[in-house]
C-alpha cells in the first residue's frame, strides 16, 4: 500500500510545475493579495515537491539570497520609484487639471475637440507619469462630467478617456516597460547562454523605451484619426464647446504658455536624456522626480512669493545645467583641463546650489499645503508593493524551475504548431486573457520571464518582443468587460453612465489596438528601427 501512494505521488511529481502555475492563478483570481500568494504557493509546492523527491533545496537555498540582493542592488529598478514620485507629484499638484481645461479651450471650438484634447492630455501625461491608473481616474474625474454636459456620445465620451488613460503602457517612460526592460534583458542574457553565447549580448530600458516610442505615437495618431473621423461624418456625437466659453486667440495663446512649457520641457529632459543616451533610465527618473517637484513648487496654487521664486530658480537651473552638459566637458578629476571647462564646472556648481534651493523651497511649499506627506506615502506604498512582488516572484520562479517547470514550457512552446509564430501567438493569447484578471506587474514579473527565455532562444528579437507585449497588454486592461482601465473609469464615472456605455465606447479603441498588433507583426521595424538608428543594432 505504501508503495502504490509513493508511485502515485512520483506519478504525480511531474505535473508539480503545472499544478503550481494554476493554483497561483486561481489564488490571484479569488482575490488573494499576489505578493504574499506567490511566496506562499512556491513554498508550499517546494515542500511537496521536497517530500516526493523531485525537488532540490539547492534551487533555493544559494539563489535566494542572491536574487533578492540583486533585486535591492539593481540600478534599472530604482527608477521604478523615481517615476512614480514624480506621477504622484503631477496628479497631486493639479497640472493635469489645468492641462485639461486649456486644450479644451483651446480646442473645443470645433467639432471633436474636446475628444482630441482628451487624447492629447491622455498622451502628454503618459510620457510625464506612466501611472495608468492615476491618469484614468484623474481625466475621468475632470473630462468625463464635461464631455457629458456638453452633448458627447456617453460612448465615445467614457472610450476615448479609457483609451487615452491606458497610453500610460506603451508612450515611455512607463512603468511598464521599465520592468519589461529588466525581465527581457535578463531573459535574453539567459536565450543567448541556453544557445551556448558565453558573450551575451543586452538589452537596456532605453532600448525598449526608443522601441516604444513610434509604435505609441502612431497609436495616439489612430485613436486622433479615429475622433476625427467621428466628428467628421457623426457630427452630433461630438459637438464643439459653446460660443462664449472659448478662449479668445490672444487669451489662448497665454493660457498655453501658462500650461504647456512645463510638462513638455519634463517630457523632452527625461525622454530625450534616454534616447539621448545623455543618462540611464535611473538618472533620468531622478531628473524627472526633481523636474515634477519644482515644477509643483512653481505654481501659484502651491507656493507663493520666495518659495515659489525659488522653484522656479531650480527649474531655470535644470535647463541650463542641460544646456551646459552638452557644450562642455564637466567631468572632474581629469589631469588636464581647458579655462573654459573650468569656468564651466564653476558655472555647474552654482546651479546646483539654485538647484537644491529650489528643490528645498517646494518641499517647503508642498509641506505648508499639506501636500508632501500624501506624495511620500503614496510613492512608498506603490514602490513597496512593486519590490514585494519582485522579490517573492523570485522565489516563486525558482521553485517553478527547479520543478523542471522551464523544461515544460520550452518543450510546449517547441511543439507548437507554426513554429515560432505559433508559439508567440499562443503566448500573447494567454497574457491577453492574463490582463482580465491580473496587474500589469504580476504578469510582467510572474508570466514573462516563465516564457520570454523560451521565445528569444526561438530567435525572436527582445525589444520587438518587449513592445508586442506592451501593446498586447494595454489592448487587454481597455478590452470589455474585464479591462482594468473600464473598472477605474466605472468608479469615477457619473451614476447616469451606464456600464453598458462605457463598454461599447470601449469597443472601436480595443478594434484599433489589435490593428496596432496586427502593423507592428506585419512591420517589426516600427519598434526596432529607432533603437538600431540611436544604439546600433541591439
Amino acid at each position: 500500500m505504501v508503495d502504490q501512494i509513493v508511485l502515485c505521488m512520483c506519478s504525480w511529481a511531474t505535473w508539480l510545475d503545472i499544478a503550481m502555475v494554476i493554483t497561483l492563478c486561481a489564488l490571484l483570481m479569488m482575490g488573494f493579495p499576489a505578493a504574499f500568494t506567490l511566496a506562499g504557493v512556491a513554498l508550499v509546492f517546494g515542500l511537496f515537491g521536497l517530500a516526493v523527491g523531485a525537488f532540490d533545496p539547492a534551487f533555493i537555498a544559494d539563489p535566494f539570497p542572491i536574487r533578492i540582493f540583486g533585486i535591492v542592488n539593481n540600478q534599472v529598478l530604482l527608477a521604478v520609484p523615481m517615476f512614480i514620485l514624480m506621477g504622484v507629484i503631477l496628479e497631486r499638484s493639479r497640472i493635469a487639471e489645468d492641462l485639461l481645461d486649456t486644450m479644451a479651450r483651446l480646442f473645443g471650438g470645433m467639432r471633436g475637440g474636446l475628444g482630441l484634447s482628451v487624447m492629447v492630455v491622455g498622451a502628454l501625461l503618459a510620457a510625464s507619469t506612466g501611472i495608468v491608473g492615476a491618469t484614468v481616474v484623474t481625466m475621468g474625474l475632470l473630462s468625463l462630467p464635461t464631455m457629458l454636459k456638453r452633448g458627447y456620445d456617453p460612448g465615445l465620451a467614457a472610450g476615448s478617456i479609457a483609451a487615452a488613460g491606458t497610453l500610460g503602457q506603451i508612450i515611455p517612460p512607463s512603468i511598464v516597460l521599465i520592468l519589461l526592460g529588466d525581465v527581457i534583458s535578463n531573459a535574453y542574457q539567459e536565450a543567448q547562454l541556453n544557445q551556448g553565447i558565453f558573450a551575451p549580448e543586452t538589452v537596456s530600458v532605453g532600448d525598449l523605451f526608443a522601441g516604444a516610442l513610434i509604435p505609441g505615437l502612431v497609436l495616439v495618431g489612430l485613436y486622433m484619426t479615429y475622433l476625427a473621423g467621428m466628428a467628421l461624418f457623426r457630427g452630433r456625437t461630438s459637438p464643439a464647446v459653446p460660443l462664449e466659453e472659448r478662449f479668445e486667440f490672444n487669451e489662448a495663446i497665454r493660457a498655453a504658455w501658462r500650461t504647456l512649457p512645463a510638462p513638455l520641457l519634463l517630457i523632452v529632459a527625461v525622454l530625450g536624456s534616454i534616447l539621448a543616451g545623455k543618462a540611464t533610465a535611473t538618472e533620468a527618473a531622478s531628473v524627472g522626480a526633481i523636474g515634477a517637484l519644482l515644477i509643483a513648487g512653481s505654481r501659484s496654487a502651491v507656493a507663493t512669493g520666495w518659495p515659489k521664486r525659488l522653484s522656479q530658480l531650480g527649474l531655470a537651473a535644470i535647463i541650463a545645467l542641460i544646456v551646459l552638459d552638452g557644450s562642455v566637458d564637466l567631468r572632474l578629476g581629469r589631469a588636464a583641463m581647458t579655462t573654459t571647462e573650468h569656468i564651466g564646472v564653476s558655472i555647474a556648481l552654482v546651479l546646483c546650489l539654485l538647484l537644491l534651493c529650489g528643490v528645498l523651497a517646494a518641499i517647503y511649499s508642498l509641506a505648508r499645503r499639506h501636500m508632501f506627506r500624501p506624495v511620500l506615502a503614496k510613492t512608498t506604498e506603490v514602490t513597496g508593493m512593486v519590490f514585494t512582488i519582485l522579490i517573492c516572484a523570485a522565489l516563486f520562479s525558482l521553485v517553478f524551475r527547479g520543478l523542471g517547470g522551464d523544461e515544460t514550457i520550452a518543450g510546449a512552446l517547441a511543439a507548437t504548431p507554426g513554429g515560432k509564430i505559433g508559439a508567440l501567438v499562443v503566448v500573447m493569447v494567454v497574457m491577453f486573457v492574463l490582463g482580465f484578471f491580473l496587474d500589469f506587474i504580476e504578469i510582467t514579473l510572474v508570466a514573462v520571464p516563465l516564457v520570454a527565455p523560451a521565445l528569444l532562444t526561438l530567435g525572436i528579437d527582445p525589444i520587438w518582443l518587449g513592445v508586442m507585449m506592451a501593446v498586447n497588454l494595454q489592448t487587454s486592461f481597455l478590452t470589455p468587460p474585464f479591462g482594468f482601465a473600464l473598472f477605474y473609469l466605472r468608479g469615477v464615472a457619473p451614476p447616469e453612465l451606464r456600464t453598458a456605455q462605457i463598454y461599447r465606447g470601449a469597443i472601436p479603441f480595443v478594434g484599433i489596438q489589435i490593428g496596432m498588433l496586427i502593423l507592428l507583426s506585419l512591420w517589426p521595424d516600427l519598434a526596432t528601427w529607432l533603437p538600431d538608428q540611436l544604439y546600433g543594432d541591439s
